[in-house]
């Protein structure tokens, strides 16, 4: 007895550390595995060939998870499985690769907040763009404002969802995660950007994934982008505090307790995503750094509070404000020197009443919106040079030269053929060579956005699948889906997934066979429309259903 007593003693010490969970958190640069641990990991690692392995042996650790797991969305991670050790103290641990990576792996510390406990990370970039250096800051030369930057004709827009994969945000009363809802805003917010004549957007993530805070920053410098608007939902130490915000570049000290909150809350996200420091170590010269950072607020501010008052007028008139006017605070979202940047906080999150609202789709169109023309508003104000913008803001005519058409002209100058026809009393779009054509001083873009309202869908492509069939199902143009893939060509392949922006009214017919257990409450629930609307959808007279009765589920 005495024996077996201290052997199990023995056992128990000696594998001092368990191995309690296994994620995967595939983003468009790298697939990023995260372990989580009892302890600290003490840990060894090394690669195989032919096929390619990483191999990762975790020290005194014993398993308290389920393997192996098997990864389907990775580009270079098929699979997690363990090994024989070399001693039995050891967990071995064999990540199956497609290819040759670089790996890094580092340990995270527990969070203060307790969200997360010791972890391994690896991080398995996917190839040269996933490899390069990153960004470095440099002192930059400022322009005076948003008109005076020359760059493409379209105006570019970077769209940040705040959080996103290993940090979840603030999390609600029922347990909602921010990074959903501003995923879900963001979304809504580029489609209703891309329907406007002379803007493209683009969000910082598309996924479920972290996106370290200096990447963000740098993905819309790297783009050239003309603003850069971070998406957010806020929280509070209380339920009660409510409303939107939207905070601005001010490098002095927080001037509210909201925005005190808010930075911490920056700070907790890098330790949450594993994502260091928000601005390269390198630059370390006390100078250089107040340089960089008084240039940064003489244009950054400046641009992003006229960006910020738009907003909050905008926003004003769909949801309840916490604050009217634009709060200063010192993010390193908002730090582009070139770039003027705001972080829209849409509500709080840990209110109750503003949870439920942040994840209704009828709200979060609203918020889109009125956020998307608040920035119709500010560019007219403030057209940057050589954009379609720029057009609208001086009366002009345009000779007819030999090759052009209506609608090429109506992208030069940013509008739209009917405008043009309008303005020039065409009946017809055919035009003659030497012919002036008015351009309109500012009806180019109009203030009032398309209030459809719009679903991104994901399209897996079959046998027979082409693109003009796939329009044609969603009822979009073939170029609006090559423009939100990036597809060079009208080539596809089997098992290609597509991401289709279409009007809710468009989205393919759903429908679902009633199970047992089942009753409309939580059919609604499962597909996030209301009762009344499945009622109505099926003509329903009662709320009574039979196993199997097929049910159609309405897009809204």
């Amino acid at each position: 007895m005495i024996v077996a007593a201290s052997l199990l003693f023995f056992s128990h010490t000696l594998w001092a550390n368990a191995l309690e969970g296994v994620r995967v958190w595939p983003s468009p640069d790298e697939t990023r595995v995260v372990i989580d641990l009892k302890a600290e990991a003490d840990f060894s690692y090394f690669t195989l060939s032919s096929p390619s392995r990483l191999v990762v042996d975790l020290n005194n650790t014993s398993l308290s998870t389920k393997l192996p797991l098997k990864v389907t969305d990775s580009p270079v991670l098929t699979q997690v499985r363990k090994s024989t050790p070399p001693e039995k103290s050891t967990y071995r641990l064999v990540f199956e690769l497609k290819q040759k990576v670089s790996t890094n792996i580092f340990k995270l510390a527990p969070t203060p907040g307790g969200q997360y406990g010791h972890r391994l990370v690896i991080d398995l970039p996917h190839g040269k763009a996933a490899t390069k250096a990153p960004a470095t800051v440099s002192t930059p030369t400022v322009s005076k404002d948003a008109s005076q930057i020359k760059r493409q004709e379209e105006v570019l827009i970077v769209i940040d969802p705040g959080h996103g994969g290993e940090d979840p945000g603030s999390i609600g009363p029922t347990r909602k995660y921010e990074k959903n809802a501003t995923l879900s805003i963001s979304r809504k917010l580029e489609a209703q950007l891309n329907a406007i004549p002379g803007v493209k957007a683009k969000l910082t993530r598309t996924g479920d994934y972290y996106v370290n805070l200096n990447r963000r920053v740098a993905i819309a410098s790297e783009n050239n982008a003309h603003l850069l608007i971070s998406v957010h939902a806020d929280a509070f130490t209380t339920p009660q505090p409510r409303g939107g915000s939207v905070f601005v570049l001010n490098t002095r000290r927080a001037n509210t307790e909201i925005s005190r909150w808010i930075e911490d809350k920056e700070k907790q996200s890098e330790l949450l995503g594993g994502g260091g420091a928000a601005f390269p170590s390198s630059i370390n010269d006390r100078n250089v750094n107040q340089t960089l950072l008084d240039l940064q607020f003489s244009h950054s501010q400046k641009e992003g509070y006229k960006l910020a008052t738009e907003i909050l007028s905008e926003m004003g008139k769909v949801t309840k404000l916490h604050n009217s006017k634009p709060i200063n605070t010192s993010l390193a979202v908002l730090r582009s020197p070139q770039i003027p940047s705001v972080l829209v906080e849409t509500g709080f999150i840990s209110n109750p009443t503003e949870e439920q609202l942040l994840f209704q789709r009828s709200h979060q169109d609203k918020l889109a919106r009125s956020i998307t023309k608040a920035i119709v508003k500010y560019l007219k104000a403030n057209p940057p040079e050589g954009t379609g913008f720029t057009a609208q803001t001086k009366a002009s005519t345009y000779k007819v030269k030999r090759g052009d058409s209506l609608s090429a002209i109506a992208k030069k100058f940013g509008t739209s053929t009917s405008v043009l026809m309008k303005e020039n009393k065409l009946k017809s779009s055919g035009l003659a060579i030497g012919q002036v054509l008015k351009i309109p001083a500012s009806g180019s873009v109009s203030t009032v956005v398309n209030t459809v309202e719009t679903k991104t869908v994901t399209h897996t492509v079959r046998s027979g699948d082409y693109l003009g069939k796939i329009a044609g199902k969603y009822k979009v143009t073939v170029a609006a889906i090559k423009r939100e893939n990036n597809l060079k060509s009208d080539t596809l392949r089997l098992g290609q997934k597509l991401k289709i922006t279409v009007s809710v009214k468009d989205v393919p017919i759903r429908k679902h066979k009633v199970q047992r257990g089942e009753f409309l409450g939580k059919i609604a629930d499962r597909y996030g429309v209301s009762i009344n609307s499945i009622r109505k959808a099926n003509k329903l007279r009662s709320d009574e259903l039979a196993i199997g009765q097929v049910l159609i589920i309405p897009n809204k």
